[in-house]
Protein backbone atom coordinates (compact mmCIF):
# COMPACT_ATOMS: atom_id res chain seq x y z
CA UNK A 1 0.00 0.00 0.00
CA UNK A 2 1.46 3.55 -1.29
CA UNK A 3 0.24 5.82 1.36
CA UNK A 4 1.40 9.34 1.49
CA UNK A 5 1.57 11.16 4.58
CA UNK A 6 0.76 15.34 4.46
CA UNK A 7 1.37 17.49 7.12
CA UNK A 8 3.66 18.92 9.83
CA UNK A 9 7.23 18.13 10.08
CA UNK A 10 8.53 19.59 14.06
CA UNK A 11 11.22 19.91 16.35
CA UNK A 12 9.52 19.25 19.57
CA UNK A 13 10.63 20.66 22.79
CA UNK A 14 9.02 18.98 25.59
CA UNK A 15 8.79 19.74 29.17
CA UNK A 16 7.92 18.26 32.80
CA UNK A 17 5.70 20.38 35.21
CA UNK A 18 5.87 18.29 38.58
CA UNK A 19 2.40 19.28 39.62
CA UNK A 20 -1.32 19.85 38.39
CA UNK A 21 -2.06 22.37 36.15
CA UNK A 22 -5.81 22.24 36.98
CA UNK A 23 -4.32 23.24 40.91
CA UNK A 24 -3.18 26.82 39.20
CA UNK A 25 -6.35 27.40 38.25
CA UNK A 26 -8.81 29.65 40.45
CA UNK A 27 -12.07 29.44 39.00
CA UNK A 28 -13.51 33.06 39.06
CA UNK A 29 -9.89 34.72 37.92
CA UNK A 30 -10.33 32.71 34.24
CA UNK A 31 -10.79 36.10 32.42
CA UNK A 32 -7.41 36.91 33.02
CA UNK A 33 -5.22 34.19 33.16
CA UNK A 34 -1.27 35.00 34.14
CA UNK A 35 0.85 32.02 35.19
CA UNK A 36 4.62 31.09 34.41
CA UNK A 37 5.11 27.21 35.14
CA UNK A 38 9.15 26.16 36.50
CA UNK A 39 9.33 23.15 34.59
CA UNK A 40 12.00 19.95 35.47
CA UNK A 41 13.32 19.29 32.94
CA UNK A 42 13.38 19.90 28.92
CA UNK A 43 13.75 17.26 25.74
CA UNK A 44 14.39 18.59 22.66
CA UNK A 45 12.99 15.58 20.27
CA UNK A 46 12.52 14.94 16.61
CA UNK A 47 8.33 15.45 15.71
CA UNK A 48 5.68 16.66 13.28
CA UNK A 49 2.70 14.78 13.29
CA UNK A 50 3.32 13.65 9.71
CA UNK A 51 6.61 12.73 10.27
CA UNK A 52 5.68 10.65 13.52
CA UNK A 53 3.25 9.13 11.97
CA UNK A 54 5.63 8.27 8.38
CA UNK A 55 8.33 6.83 10.87
CA UNK A 56 5.41 4.52 12.90
CA UNK A 57 4.72 3.45 9.12
CA UNK A 58 8.64 2.62 8.09
CA UNK A 59 9.19 1.63 11.38
CA UNK A 60 6.00 -1.45 10.47
CA UNK A 61 7.56 -2.08 6.81
CA UNK A 62 5.59 0.38 5.06
CA UNK A 63 7.39 2.83 2.76
CA UNK A 64 5.66 6.09 3.35
CA UNK A 65 6.29 9.33 1.12
CA UNK A 66 6.04 12.21 3.81
CA UNK A 67 5.14 15.15 2.31
CA UNK A 68 5.45 18.84 4.35
CA UNK A 69 7.54 22.05 4.26
CA UNK A 70 10.64 22.26 6.49
CA UNK A 71 13.37 24.89 7.05
CA UNK A 72 17.67 24.35 5.89
CA UNK A 73 18.05 22.82 9.19
CA UNK A 74 16.14 19.55 8.11
CA UNK A 75 19.20 17.95 7.37
CA UNK A 76 20.06 15.48 10.11
CA UNK A 77 16.26 15.10 10.68
CA UNK A 78 16.05 13.31 6.53
CA UNK A 79 18.86 11.06 7.70
CA UNK A 80 16.63 9.87 10.46
CA UNK A 81 13.75 9.30 8.80
CA UNK A 82 15.32 7.87 5.86
CA UNK A 83 16.91 4.82 8.38
CA UNK A 84 13.57 4.45 9.60
CA UNK A 85 11.93 3.73 5.61
CA UNK A 86 10.31 7.18 5.10
CA UNK A 87 10.94 8.03 1.34
CA UNK A 88 11.36 12.40 2.14
CA UNK A 89 12.19 13.15 -1.81
CA UNK A 90 8.24 15.09 -1.87
CA UNK A 91 9.43 17.22 1.55
CA UNK A 92 9.51 21.21 0.46
CA UNK A 93 13.23 22.41 1.73
CA UNK A 94 12.23 26.66 2.71
CA UNK A 95 14.64 29.46 1.49
CA UNK A 96 13.70 31.67 4.03
CA UNK A 97 11.81 29.65 7.11
CA UNK A 98 13.06 26.98 9.65
CA UNK A 99 11.21 23.98 10.41
CA UNK A 100 8.32 24.00 12.70
CA UNK A 101 8.25 24.33 16.73
CA UNK A 102 6.14 22.27 19.05
CA UNK A 103 6.63 23.64 22.40
CA UNK A 104 4.77 21.44 24.93
CA UNK A 105 4.45 21.14 28.95
CA UNK A 106 2.88 18.22 30.38
CA UNK A 107 1.61 17.59 34.00
CA UNK A 108 2.11 14.58 36.60
CA UNK A 109 -1.71 13.54 35.39
CA UNK A 110 -0.63 13.60 31.80
CA UNK A 111 -2.37 17.09 31.15
CA UNK A 112 -1.02 19.04 28.49
CA UNK A 113 -0.51 23.04 27.39
CA UNK A 114 1.52 23.37 24.12
CA UNK A 115 2.03 26.10 21.26
CA UNK A 116 3.01 25.53 17.76
CA UNK A 117 5.21 27.60 15.34
CA UNK A 118 4.52 27.43 12.00
CA UNK A 119 7.76 28.28 10.40
CA UNK A 120 7.86 26.57 6.95
CA UNK A 121 5.02 24.21 7.85
CA UNK A 122 3.32 27.77 5.95
CA UNK A 123 5.39 26.54 2.50
CA UNK A 124 3.15 22.98 2.26
CA UNK A 125 0.66 24.96 0.39
CA UNK A 126 3.03 24.88 -2.74
CA UNK A 127 3.27 21.27 -2.60
CA UNK A 128 1.12 19.44 -5.62
CA UNK A 129 -0.38 16.36 -4.54
CA UNK A 130 -0.18 15.30 -8.36
CA UNK A 131 3.52 15.57 -8.94
CA UNK A 132 4.14 13.46 -5.88
CA UNK A 133 1.61 10.99 -6.99
CA UNK A 134 3.28 10.92 -10.56
CA UNK A 135 6.31 10.43 -8.60
CA UNK A 136 5.74 7.40 -6.70
CA UNK A 137 3.94 5.61 -9.62
CA UNK A 138 0.51 6.52 -8.06
CA UNK A 139 -0.97 6.71 -4.20
CA UNK A 140 -3.25 4.00 -2.49
CA UNK A 141 -4.30 6.62 -0.02
CA UNK A 142 -3.64 10.15 0.87
CA UNK A 143 -3.31 11.34 5.30
CA UNK A 144 -4.27 14.85 5.64
CA UNK A 145 -2.96 15.54 8.81
CA UNK A 146 -2.50 19.08 10.57
CA UNK A 147 -0.93 21.29 8.51
CA UNK A 148 -0.90 24.54 7.27
CA UNK A 149 -4.88 25.32 6.70
CA UNK A 150 -4.26 26.29 3.26
CA UNK A 151 -2.55 23.20 2.42
CA UNK A 152 -4.74 20.76 4.11
CA UNK A 153 -7.63 22.37 2.12
CA UNK A 154 -5.86 22.47 -1.40
CA UNK A 155 -4.49 17.92 -0.79
CA UNK A 156 -8.19 17.58 -0.24
CA UNK A 157 -9.48 19.07 -3.01
CA UNK A 158 -6.68 17.68 -5.31
CA UNK A 159 -7.42 14.12 -4.14
CA UNK A 160 -11.22 14.49 -5.00
CA UNK A 161 -10.16 15.78 -8.10
CA UNK A 162 -7.23 13.32 -9.06
CA UNK A 163 -9.51 10.14 -7.35
CA UNK A 164 -7.43 9.29 -4.58
CA UNK A 165 -8.74 8.10 -1.30
CA UNK A 166 -7.80 9.93 1.60
CA UNK A 167 -7.86 10.06 4.98
CA UNK A 168 -8.82 13.15 7.32
CA UNK A 169 -7.16 13.88 10.62
CA UNK A 170 -7.99 17.54 10.70
CA UNK A 171 -6.93 17.24 14.91
CA UNK A 172 -5.22 20.33 16.52
CA UNK A 173 -6.05 22.41 13.63
CA UNK A 174 -9.93 22.30 14.34
CA UNK A 175 -9.02 25.30 16.57
CA UNK A 176 -8.30 27.21 13.93
CA UNK A 177 -10.71 26.26 11.29
CA UNK A 178 -14.82 27.48 10.43
CA UNK A 179 -17.44 25.62 9.71
CA UNK A 180 -16.83 25.30 5.73
CA UNK A 181 -12.96 24.43 5.87
CA UNK A 182 -14.10 21.21 8.18
CA UNK A 183 -16.27 20.15 6.54
CA UNK A 184 -14.38 20.76 2.96
CA UNK A 185 -11.80 18.45 5.05
CA UNK A 186 -14.28 15.44 6.19
CA UNK A 187 -16.72 15.09 3.33
CA UNK A 188 -15.32 12.17 0.89
CA UNK A 189 -12.88 10.84 3.64
CA UNK A 190 -12.66 6.94 3.50
CA UNK A 191 -11.14 7.24 7.22
CA UNK A 192 -11.92 10.27 9.77
CA UNK A 193 -9.55 10.18 12.36
CA UNK A 194 -10.23 12.08 15.93
CA UNK A 195 -10.10 11.54 19.39
CA UNK A 196 -12.66 12.09 21.66
CA UNK A 197 -12.54 15.99 22.67
CA UNK A 198 -11.98 16.79 18.72
CA UNK A 199 -15.16 14.74 17.82
CA UNK A 200 -17.20 16.63 19.76
CA UNK A 201 -15.20 20.06 18.42
CA UNK A 202 -15.81 18.84 14.51
CA UNK A 203 -19.64 18.26 15.30
CA UNK A 204 -19.55 21.73 16.80
CA UNK A 205 -17.89 23.28 14.44
CA UNK A 206 -19.70 21.56 10.77
CA UNK A 207 -23.00 21.68 12.49
CA UNK A 208 -23.33 18.55 12.08
CA UNK A 209 -24.76 14.99 14.00
CA UNK A 210 -23.06 11.76 14.12
CA UNK A 211 -25.30 10.05 11.91
CA UNK A 212 -24.47 12.98 9.47
CA UNK A 213 -21.12 12.45 9.66
CA UNK A 214 -21.12 8.81 9.26
CA UNK A 215 -23.21 9.52 6.47
CA UNK A 216 -20.63 11.59 4.74
CA UNK A 217 -17.41 9.34 5.83
CA UNK A 218 -16.50 5.66 5.00
CA UNK A 219 -15.43 5.05 8.49
CA UNK A 220 -15.00 7.34 11.90
CA UNK A 221 -12.07 6.41 14.20
CA UNK A 222 -12.53 7.93 17.57
CA UNK A 223 -9.25 7.28 20.36
CA UNK A 224 -10.65 7.60 23.54
CA UNK A 225 -7.39 7.62 25.30
CA UNK A 226 -7.14 4.84 28.29
CA UNK A 227 -10.85 3.83 27.52
CA UNK A 228 -9.13 2.58 24.05
CA UNK A 229 -10.86 3.10 20.32
CA UNK A 230 -14.48 3.37 19.05
CA UNK A 231 -14.95 3.01 15.38
CA UNK A 232 -18.19 4.17 13.58
CA UNK A 233 -19.92 2.74 10.39
CA UNK A 234 -22.73 4.50 8.85
CA UNK A 235 -25.59 1.85 9.50
CA UNK A 236 -23.72 -0.41 11.23
CA UNK A 237 -23.04 -1.04 15.20
CA UNK A 238 -19.89 1.42 16.60
CA UNK A 239 -16.84 -1.27 17.16
CA UNK A 240 -15.02 -0.48 20.56
CA UNK A 241 -11.75 -1.80 21.00
CA UNK A 242 -9.77 -1.73 24.52
CA UNK A 243 -6.43 0.08 25.07
CA UNK A 244 -3.45 -2.00 25.79
CA UNK A 245 -2.80 -1.64 29.47
CA UNK A 246 0.37 -0.50 30.18
CA UNK A 247 2.49 0.19 34.14
CA UNK A 248 4.72 2.73 32.24
CA UNK A 249 2.95 5.89 31.18
CA UNK A 250 6.32 8.90 30.39
CA UNK A 251 5.09 10.60 27.65
CA UNK A 252 1.42 11.19 25.60
CA UNK A 253 3.33 13.32 22.77
CA UNK A 254 2.67 11.59 19.50
CA UNK A 255 0.75 8.34 21.24
CA UNK A 256 -2.28 9.10 19.08
CA UNK A 257 0.15 9.54 15.75
CA UNK A 258 1.64 6.11 17.30
CA UNK A 259 -2.50 5.00 16.82
CA UNK A 260 -3.14 5.82 13.07
CA UNK A 261 0.37 4.60 11.87
CA UNK A 262 -0.59 1.19 13.42
CA UNK A 263 -3.86 0.88 12.32
CA UNK A 264 -2.84 2.22 8.78
CA UNK A 265 -0.29 -0.34 8.71
CA UNK A 266 -2.99 -3.15 9.66
CA UNK A 267 -5.93 -1.49 7.12
CA UNK A 268 -2.69 -1.76 4.18
CA UNK A 269 -1.86 -5.69 5.16
CA UNK A 270 -5.68 -6.46 4.94
CA UNK A 271 -6.63 -6.60 7.99
CA UNK A 272 -10.20 -5.56 9.32
CA UNK A 273 -10.87 -2.42 11.56
CA UNK A 274 -10.86 -3.76 14.64
CA UNK A 275 -7.31 -5.59 14.09
CA UNK A 276 -6.19 -2.59 12.95
CA UNK A 277 -7.04 -1.05 16.19
CA UNK A 278 -5.47 -3.73 17.99
CA UNK A 279 -2.17 -2.98 16.55
CA UNK A 280 -2.80 1.18 16.60
CA UNK A 281 -3.45 0.94 20.30
CA UNK A 282 -0.14 -1.87 20.92
CA UNK A 283 1.97 0.65 19.28
CA UNK A 284 0.40 3.95 20.86
CA UNK A 285 1.63 2.38 24.47
CA UNK A 286 5.12 1.25 23.20
CA UNK A 287 4.83 5.43 22.47
CA UNK A 288 3.94 6.41 25.57
CA UNK A 289 6.44 4.56 27.52
CA UNK A 290 9.12 6.75 25.46
CA UNK A 291 10.08 10.29 26.14
CA UNK A 292 8.87 11.78 22.96
CA UNK A 293 7.17 11.05 19.18
CA UNK A 294 10.06 8.98 17.84
CA UNK A 295 11.88 7.75 20.54
CA UNK A 296 10.97 4.33 20.50
CA UNK A 297 11.99 0.65 18.50
CA UNK A 298 9.60 -1.27 17.16
CA UNK A 299 9.82 -4.87 18.38
CA UNK A 300 7.38 -7.25 16.78
CA UNK A 301 7.68 -10.06 19.43
CA UNK A 302 6.76 -7.18 22.40
CA UNK A 303 4.20 -6.10 19.88
CA UNK A 304 2.30 -9.50 19.53
CA UNK A 305 3.02 -10.37 23.42
CA UNK A 306 1.32 -7.13 24.53
CA UNK A 307 -1.60 -7.79 22.01
CA UNK A 308 -2.21 -11.64 22.95
CA UNK A 309 -2.11 -10.26 26.68
CA UNK A 310 -4.57 -7.71 25.64
CA UNK A 311 -6.99 -9.20 23.12
CA UNK A 312 -6.15 -12.66 22.94
CA UNK A 313 -4.02 -15.58 20.96
CA UNK A 314 -6.89 -15.29 18.04
CA UNK A 315 -5.74 -11.96 17.61
CA UNK A 316 -2.61 -12.04 17.87
CA UNK A 317 -2.25 -14.80 15.14
CA UNK A 318 -4.11 -12.89 13.01
CA UNK A 319 -1.68 -9.93 13.21
CA UNK A 320 1.71 -12.14 13.53
CA UNK A 321 2.39 -12.98 10.00
CA UNK A 322 3.30 -9.45 9.36
CA UNK A 323 4.92 -8.52 12.14
CA UNK A 324 7.11 -11.73 11.95
CA UNK A 325 8.54 -10.31 8.44
CA UNK A 326 9.69 -7.02 10.05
Amino acid sequence: MRIAVTGSIATDHLMTFPGRFTDQLIADQLSHVSLSFLVDDLEVRRGGVAANIALGLGSLGLTPLLVGAVGSDFAEYRAWLHEHGVDTESVRVSRTRRTARFLCMTDEDLNQIAAFYTGAMAEAREIDIAGVAERAGGLDLVLISPNDPEAMARHTTECRELGIPFAADPSQQLARLGAEETRHLVDGARWLFTNEYEAALLRERTGWQREDVLARVGTWVTTLGASGVRIDRHGRDPIEVPAVPTEKATEPTGVGDAFRAGFLAATGWGLGPADAARLGCALATTVLAATGPQEYTVKPSGLLADIEAAYGEAAARRISPKLETL
